[in-house]
C-alpha cells in the first residue's frame, strides 16, 4: 500500500506542477446554465450562504422549493442515460464481439451498472459531491445520510433548485456508464471476477476523484462578492477552480474511461489469434440498434447536464444532433476515400465519435461550433481506430481509446476554442456581477482545457495501472486459452446467447 500511496502522491505532484496562465477572469466564471461548465454543484449550496451569514433573517428564510418543470426534465434525462447504458451500450458492444462472447459483454455491462449504482449511494455520491479538498470529498453523506425528499440541490442559476435525490440519481448514471465503457477495451478474454474487482477499485480511486476535481463547487448562491468567490474557488474541485469547462463529461467520462481501457488492453494482453484469425463483429444489426439507443439516450446525458429546462438545455440538445450527424457523415466519407466503401460499422462508430466529442462542449458552443467539432471528430477518430491503434500496438477490442479517448481529448480542447462568443459560443458567466458572455481569451482557455486533459490522463492511467496489478495479483486478469477459445459465454457464465 505504501507504493500505491506513493504513486498517487506522484500523480498529484505532476498535476500540481502544471502551470496556468493568469486565470483571474476564469475564477469569476462559475459554470452556468447560460454558459458555465457542467460542474455539478454541492447539494448543500443553498444552505451554505445562510450558514455563513448565521443571521436571524437567514435562519428564518423559507426552504427553497424545487422547480417542477426542471424536476420532470431531469427525471426523464436520468432515465435516458440508463437507456443508453442498458441496453444501448450493452448491445453496441455485444454486436461487435464474436457470438461466443455476446452474453459475457451483456453481463459485464449489466452487472457493472448495478454494482456502481449501489456503490454510488453507499459512498460514491458523498466522495464526489461534498466539500473535502481539491481532489476528493468526504464521507459525510455515507449511505445518503441527510438526503431526504425535502433536501435540495443547486443548479446553475441563483435561486433555482432540484430535489437532491434527483441529482443523486442523475449523477449516479454517469458513474455507472463511465465504468461500463472500459470493458470494451479488453472484451473476449478477461475474467468476470476481475472485471468486478477492477470496477470497484477504479470507480473509487479514479472516477470519484476526477468527478470531484471537475464538477464540484458550492453552487451559484454561494457567490455574492469577490470574497465569497474566493471562498467557493478554495472549496471547489482542483480543475473547476482552474476554470476548466466540461459540460457533460469529456474528461470525467470519456477520457477517464478510455485511458483505463487502454491500460487494461496492455495489461490483459492480446486475444488469442489476434492479427491471424478473423474476429469480425457477429451482429452489426445489434451494433446499429445499440448505437441508435446511445444517440437517443445521449440527449439526457448532454441536455440533462444543464440541470434546468431552459435555452441552454435546448442548445445542448441541438448540438448533440448536429455534431453526431456531422461526425457520421465525416467518418463515412473518410472510410469511402480510404477503403472505397462506407460501412455500417463506420457509420455507427462515427456517430459515437461525434457524441463523445460534443459532450464537453455541448452547452458552451454555438451550432456552427458543434458542426465543426462533429466533422473533425469523424475524421480524427477514424484515424484513431486505424493509424493510432497500430502505433499503440494494443488490442483495444472495441476501440474504446480510438473513439472515446481521441474524441474526448479533441472535444475537450476545442471547447476552449468554440465557447468564445466571437465564434458563436456562450462565453462564461460571472456570478459576482450576474453577467454572462464574458471571455478571457481563447489561448488561455485552451491551455486550461489542456491541463484538464493531462490531469485526467495521468490520474486515470496511474490508477488503472495500479488497480490492474492488484487484481492480477489477487485473482488474475485473464481466462485460460482453452476458456477463451471456447468463448466466455460458456466458460464464464454457462450459457449461450443463441441456441440453434
Amino acid at each position: 500500500m505504501k507504493k500505491l500511496f506513493a504513486t498517487f502522491a506522484l500523480a498529484l505532484a505532476a498535476v500540481g506542477l502544471m502551470g496556468a496562465p493568469d486565470m483571474s477572469w476564469a475564477q469569476a466564471a462559475a459554470p452556468a446554465a447560460a454558459a458555465a461548465a457542467s460542474a455539478a454543484p454541492d447539494v448543500a449550496a443553498a444552505a451554505a450562504p445562510a450558514a455563513a451569514a448565521a443571521s436571524d433573517a437567514a435562519a428564518a428564510a423559507p426552504v427553497p422549493v424545487p422547480n417542477k418543470g426542471d424536476t420532470a426534465f431531469m427525471t426523464v434525462s436520468t432515465a435516458l442515460v440508463i437507456l443508453m447504458t442498458i441496453p444501448g451500450l450493452a448491445l453496441f458492444y455485444g454486436g461487435l464481439v464474436r457470438s461466443k462472447n455476446m452474453l459475457s459483454v451483456l453481463m459485464q455491462v449489466f452487472v457493472i451498472f448495478s454494482l456502481i449504482s449501489v456503490l454510488w449511494v453507499i459512498y460514491g455520491y458523498s466522495a464526489a459531491f461534498t466539500a473535502g479538498n481539491p481532489f476528493i470529498g468526504t464521507l459525510d453523506k455515507l449511505f445518503l445520510k441527510g438526503v431526504t425528499p425535502e433536501s435540495v440541490a443547486a443548479t446553475f442559476s441563483k435561486g433555482v433548485y432540484l430535489p437532491e435525490l434527483t441529482f443523486v440519481a442523475f449523477q449516479g448514471t454517469f458513474a455507472a456508464i463511465t465504468t461500463a465503457l472500459i470493458v470494451g477495451a479488453f472484451a473476449e478474454r478477461i475474467k468476470f471476477s476481475a472485471v468486478i474487482l477492477f470496477s470497484i477499485l477504479w470507480f473509487t480511486f479514479s472516477y470519484l476523484p476526477i468527478a470531484h476535481m471537475v464538477w464540484y463547487w458550492d453552487g451559484p448562491d454561494a457567490i455574492t462578492s469577490e470574497e465569497t468567490l474566493a471562498t467557493v474557488s478554495a472549496n471547489a474541485g482542483f480543475l473547476w477552480a482552474k476554470g476548466a469547462l466540461d459540460f457533460a463529461g469529456g474528461t470525467v467520462v470519456h477520457i477517464n474511461a478510455a485511458v483505463a481501457g487502454l491500460v487494461g488492453a496492455y495489461m490483459v494482453g492480446k486475444r488469442v489469434g489476434y492479427g491471424r484469425e478473423a474476429m469480425a463483429p457477429h451482429s452489426l444489426t445489434l451494433t446499429m440498434v445499440g448505437a441508435s439507443m446511445l444517440w437517443v439516450g445521449w440527449f439526457g446525458f448532454n441536455a440533462g447536464s444543464n440541470l434546468e429546462a431552459n435555452g441552454v438545455a435546448a442548445l445542448a440538445f441541438i448540438n448533440t444532433i448536429v455534431a453526431t450527424a456531422a461526425a457520421t457523415l465525416a467518418w463515412c466519407a473518410g472510410e469511402a476515400m480510404l477503403k472505397g466503401k462506407a460501412s455500417m460499422l463506420g457509420a455507427a462508430s462515427g456517430a459515437v465519435s461525434g457524441l463523445v466529442a460534443i459532450t464537453p462542449a455541448c452547452g458552451f458552443v454555438g451550432v456552427g461550433g458543434a458542426l465543426v467539432i462533429g466533422l473533425l471528430s469523424g475524421f480524427v477518430c477514424l484515424w484513431g481506430v486505424n493509424g493510432l491503434k497500430k502505433m499503440l500496438g494494443a488490442d483495444d477490442s472495441l476501440d474504446v481509446f480510438g473513439v472515446h479517448g481521441v474524441g474526448g481529448i479533441l472535444g475537450a480542447i476545442l471547447t476552449g476554442v468554440f465557447a468564445s462568443p466571437s465564434l458563436g459560443g456562450t462565453g462564461i458567466c460571472n456570478y459576482v456581477t450576474n453577467a454572462c458572455g464574458e471571455w478571457g481569451g481563447t489561448g488561455a482557455q485552451v491551455w486550461v482545457q489542456t491541463q484538464g486533459v493531462i490531469a485526467t490522463v495521468v490520474w486515470s492511467g496511474i490508477v488503472a495501472l495500479v488497480m490492474f496489478k492488484i487484481v492480477d495479483m489477487v485473482i488474475g486478469l485473464r481466462v485460460t486459452e482453452e476458456e477463451e477459445r471456447e468463448g466466455l459465454d460458456i466458460s464464464s457464465h454457462g450459457e449461450t446467447a443463441y441456441n440453434r
